[in-house]
């Protein structure tokens, strides 16, 4: 089997000199890459249905988006545990309302249908949801739910709980072996044609370059929120698994999309921690520089809005009263109810000497999930035969233009065991392998690569940021484009230089494809706009040559 790399410029450049047939390798039935809600179900899924399966992790089990999850899972589930007057084509409804008409129905009713299910499967994994007094699962209300359907753990420690039981089930399973601290740099793809077959991965680890083959890949490695400065992500979503897809040739999908949470905590040095939603469900209020309640200006549900509406209006009372932040009152709750719902966010915000039962919050919107991503359909297949994916880097039509909140988890859940079970039936063992590398010869040049990862992080987020224009945009992909190509010029052999390659290449898709949709919709806001509704999807690709 013929076997090909398709590298960034820097990577071409690390890969002279390397005969890879010489190189360690791993081979497995199913590869999986990543170690969010979507890869442990996918890697869970595959091994269930009898497939050997290689689990790559960038950091830790425990290093992902899903871990600092803090909100819930949204799920409808059964008479007993549910609130009356809800169903699952209230739930539709909702997820269309969010996505702002960019949805696709037919997914989101096929989805959200599942969750019953997935979380009946969640459950089985030993995940323990909160309950209320009565025995049934506690469930919670966020913004832009009509009903309570949202199932927490540990108060404010959701993704915390899942990513435990999960990882836990994963690192007991015979057929699952897991390889933590594997920074995957390039997919390998076989066969002739533009993009040929996915077949494995190129990765690095303890200094040393290995490959990866299977027979099936599945790409679970999340989100790209580290592309802007201010983010609730951790520093391990930069958006490698979309920037590995693209060069080999997949298809990405309404790459413009991300979500800025409305309400990340704001205090110069500290980290933008998550002040999760279902506080403003538990009646929390937004409050301006002036003390006062301001949301009910801005739309009908007032705090409970969706996350754009939101996160817009907070930009608005920021820019008219010239203060860096808005307020978060929580304060009428009461100590007890906040330290027993809210542990977690109680905690973070003493150690800045902030007491949430007696002090305002001071709160600013953050990027925070991305909706778009590698096109998929509903099993997890995407345009490069032979690689499937799940969770935030993929892009099925579940969240149109904006994610309804809560739905994320769900969205790992369902589809990284779907993406797992299709991986199943076409994995198997990759049989011989012979790598083709790329030719090139290397120019070393020193550059400063913190220095770099700061200036494309604080470009994205004053010219691709909550607001947009042509001309900011313009600006950001040509910089983008110059800096890809001056900084090509240097030699990186590690993880943060391959991380920079990867921003740099995500960036100037997003930008791209917000250049590209001319009109405000969901998370992307044009104020350059004359109104004109576009509700077409932006796809590109890169065909790529083996």
């Amino acid at each position: 089997m013929r076997i090909a790399v398709h590298p960034g410029p820097w990577t071409q450049r690390y890969l002279v000199g390397f005969d890879l047939r010489r190189r360690p390798h791993l081979e497995s039935d199913v590869l999986v890459i990543g170690g969010g809600v979507a890869g442990l179900c996918a890697a869970l899924a595959a091994a269930d249905h009898g497939c050997e399966v290689l689990l790559l992790v960038k950091g830790t089990l425990i290093e992902s988006n899903t871990h600092y999850a803090q909100g819930g899972v949204a799920a409808v589930l059964g008479d007993g545990e549910r609130e009356l007057r809800d169903d699952v084509d209230l739930h539709v409804q909702d997820t269309l309302q969010a996505g702002a008409g960019l949805c696709d129905e037919s997914v989101v009713r096929e989805l959200l249908g599942d969750a019953a299910p997935a979380i009946d499967f969640l459950r089985h994994q030993g995940c323990l949801f909160d309950r209320a007094a009565d025995g049934h699962l506690a469930l919670a209300r966020e913004g832009g739910h009509s009903a309570r359907r949202i199932l927490h753990a540990h108060g404010d420690s959701t993704g915390a709980e899942v990513a435990r039981s999960l990882a836990a089930a994963v690192l007991a399973h015979a057929r699952i072996t897991v390889v933590e601290n594997a920074f995957a740099i390039d997919l390998l793809t076989s066969g002739e044609g533009q993009a040929g077959r996915a077949v494995g991965v190129l990765y690095h680890r303890r200094e040393e370059l290995m490959a990866a083959v299977a027979g099936a890949t599945v790409l679970a490695t999340g989100g790209c929120g580290w592309v802007w400065r201010e983010t609730s992500n951790p520093p391990v979503a930069t958006g490698d698994g979309l920037a590995m897809a693209y060069r080999a040739g997949a298809e990405t999908l309404d790459m413009e999309f991300m979500q800025f949470h409305p309400t990340t905590l704001y205090i110069a040095g500290g980290a933008r921690l998550l002040i999760t939603e279902a506080m403003r469900g538990e009646g929390a209020v937004l409050k301006n520089y002036a003390g006062e309640r301001f949301m009910p200006r801005y739309h009908p549900d007032a705090d409970l809005a969706q996350r754009d509406v939101v996160t817009r209006a907070i930009l608005a009372e920021i820019r008219a009263g010239g203060f860096p932040h808005v307020w978060l009152d929580a304060t009428h709750l009461g100590g007890t109810f906040l330290t027993e719902r809210f542990p977690s966010i109680a905690q973070a915000c003493a150690r800045f000497g902030i007491d949430i039962a007696r002090q305002w919050i001071p709160v600013h919107p953050s990027a925070h999930y991305h909706c778009g991503g590698v096109r998929s359909d509903v099993r997890g297949a995407t345009s490069l035969a032979g690689l499937w994916t799940a969770g935030e880097a993929g892009c099925t039509g579940l969240h149109g233009a904006n994610r309804l909140a809560s739905n994320s988890i769900l969205e790992g859940l369902v589809m990284g065991r779907r993406a797992g079970i299709e991986a199943a039936k076409a994995g198997g063992p990759p049989g011989r392998m012979r790598i083709t590398m790329p030719k090139g010869e290397p120019a070393p040049e020193t550059l400063d690569v913190p220095d770099l990862v700061r200036s494309v992080r604080s470009l994205m987020w004053r010219q691709v940021g909550i607001e947009r224009t042509a001309s900011d945009l313009a600006m950001a992909r040509r910089t983008l484009a110059f800096w890809s190509r001056h900084q090509a010029r240097g030699e990186f052999r590690n993880r943060d230089g391959w991380e920079l390659q990867n921003l740099l290449l995500v960036g100037n898709l997003i930008a791209t494809a917000a250049e590209a949709r001319k009109a405000s919709v969901g998370t992307h806001t044009r104020t350059d706009s004359q109104g004109e509704l576009d509700l077409t999807h932006h796809a590109f690709a890169r065909p790529a040559t083996p």
